[in-house]
């Protein structure tokens, strides 16, 4: 900000709001530190009262940025209607004169007009994001992975998402032999399906056509899931459940957890498949443990 300037009102907002959540943030932690980790009800309440508090200060900004945006429309209404009205006391009208406005004055309304109209679209995207289904799929998810101590671990949106979740996995597991790339992932994965492409040839039709692939069309496909950024789906999850043996869950934020490969029996692994994260739409992220019971467990 330079020197001698006035904050806006939505750069004030902007600056309450973000101290309220930081304060929120703060009064969470400390709630999660007064429970103990075995407490399993308690625990179980108090992340049903975390979520009622921030879904409460979410609606509380969301209101108070349409109650701004408000009153900035009606304000610029009033300062066009009072330009247009003024009138030159006597019983004539005469021209006002105007001042000379000198170019650096122009540049400074510039500015500020182009900062304003900045504010506004802050806050109108604020109040979309607040409204919006990418947030309240995020709320859904963050409560179901809560329950299970867990929170979401952001993955790249590459194309890789679901090898790369998988690839992270696996890595927190530190076992000897289960670490893969993304590359061998993939490799793994479309060799898999060509050595049983019984399995997995019906469920793949020409999306022209509606025909079963052909040899060469499943061939083709198999070629870009190992060479290329195609993302990946629940076939590509079920070869790799059969060349890991290992169960793969997937959690959504409005459909019950698709389980895939549980004959194995071991521990899944666990990824968020979420349809709104991107405006590319379908993404996948990994998980982790939550940060105060990770924190718990490694002391």
């Amino acid at each position: 900000m330079e020197e001698g300037s006035v904050d806006t009102a939505e750069e004030l907002q902007a600056r309450q709001h973000r101290k309220e959540r930081k304060d929120l943030q703060a009064k969470i932690q400390g709630m999660k530190n007064s429970i103990p980790k075995n407490d399993k009800k308690r625990r179980k309440q108090m992340t049903e009262e975390i979520a009622k508090l921030e879904a409460d200060l979410n609606q509380k900004h969301e209101e108070e940025l349409r109650k701004l945006k408000s009153t900035n429309d009606t304000k610029v209404e009033q300062v066009i209607n009072g330009i247009e009205t003024i009138k030159v006391e006597g019983s004539e009208q005469e021209e006002v004169k105007q001042p000379r406005v000198t170019k650096a004055q122009k540049r400074r309304d510039k500015k500020a007009a182009q900062e304003k109209e900045r504010e506004s679209r802050i806050a109108e995207a604020e109040i979309q994001n607040l409204q919006g289904v990418r947030h309240q799929e995020s709320l859904k998810l963050a409560q179901k992975l809560s329950e299970q101590q867990l929170q979401i671990k952001e993955i790249s949106s590459d194309g890789h998402c679901m090898y790369r979740a998988i690839e992270d996995q696996l890595a927190q597991r530190s076992k000897p032999g289960l670490t893969m790339s993304v590359k061998e992932l993939r490799s793994r994965t479309a060799d898999h399906m060509r050595s049983c492409a019984d399995d997995f040839l019906p469920f793949l039709t020409n999306p022209n056509t509606g025909d079963m692939y052909t040899t060469d069309e499943f061939e083709k496909y198999c070629s870009e899931v190992e060479h290329t950024a195609a993302w990946g789906g629940q076939l590509e999850l079920r070869a790799l459940t059969q060349v890991l043996q290992l169960p793969i869950e997937v959690i959504q934020a409005d459909s019950p957890a698709i389980k895939i490969g549980e004959e194995y029996g071991s521990e899944p692994i666990i990824l968020v498949y979420m349809r709104h994260a991107y405006g590319l739409g379908e993404h996948y992220n990994s998980v982790e443990r939550l940060k105060d019971q990770a924190n718990v467990e490694d002391s």
